[in-house]
């Protein structure tokens, strides 16, 4: 089967999402900066019916990010789905980071994603396939996370300019914009949120949904909103 790539397979979405692309027979591949993260990923893979492969990278590592992304593609061939899931979340205050904290903060939310998706797309378009998920949040900025505000915010952008460059190709892009804290057992479960991404996977050209917004909706008006 083909392979899907999950970058950022940390224990909440980016793991779930793992483990529901290998539930359907794909070889998954999960990247993570730390091994512990990586090994806790692959355990819960466990039981997959296909392959597995973990590798240890820093999204802000240009060189060893696209040279993880080589390994996965000469061990599964070109991916049929790419998830981007990493991210660098902090609280922090408008004036409270240095530029350098900004940039770095940017390099994960933003700049890993393109890189890794540049890399990986053109095979893709050749293949005239695949998708391309990438994980939002903050649908409203919030001043206590200025730098995942503006981060997810870019993310958003970046699906547009994606979408726009690569479906005429093929490969379907999106995001699901996650409005709220994940955990487990909660209106956030990372289980329930990833059957979102398979969901915009198995969309068929023609019905393909670009944003996903995971969380409340106002309510109609004269309608009180649940909760």
């Amino acid at each position: 089967m083909p392979g899907a790539i999950v970058i950022g397979a940390g224990p909440g979405i980016g793991t779930s999402v793992a483990r529901r692309f290998a539930r359907e027979g794909l070889a998954v591949t999960v990247l993570a900066r730390s091994r512990p993260t990586v090994d806790r990923a692959l355990a819960a893979l466990a039981q997959a019916p296909g392959e597995t492969l973990g590798l240890t990278v820093d999204v802000t590592d240009e060189a060893r990010l696209r040279a993880a992304l080589d390994e996965a593609v000469d061990r599964f061939g070109t991916p049929e789905v790419v998830v981007y899931n990493a991210a660098l979340i902090q609280s922090d205050v408008p004036g409270e980071l240095t530029a350098g904290q900004h940039l770095e903060a940017w390099a994960v939310n933003v700049v890993g994603a393109i890189t890794a998706i540049a890399h990986l797309a053109p095979a893709m378009i050749e293949a005239g396939e695949g998708t391309i998920l990438l994980t939002g949040g903050m649908p409203e900025p919030n001043p206590e996370v200025t730098s995942l505000s503006l981060g997810k915010a870019g993310v958003r952008a970046l699906a547009e300019l994606l979408a726009r460059a690569y479906e005429p190709g093929g490969v379907h892009v999106a995001t699901v914009t996650v409005a709220g804290a994940v955990a487990p057992g909660s209106a956030f479960d990372p289980d329930a949120i990833a059957e979102e991404y398979w969901r915009l996977h198995a969309q068929p050209a023609g019905s393909w949904e670009r944003q996903v917004l995971y969380g409340p909706r106002p309510a109609p008006p004269g309608v009180e909103a649940a909760g």
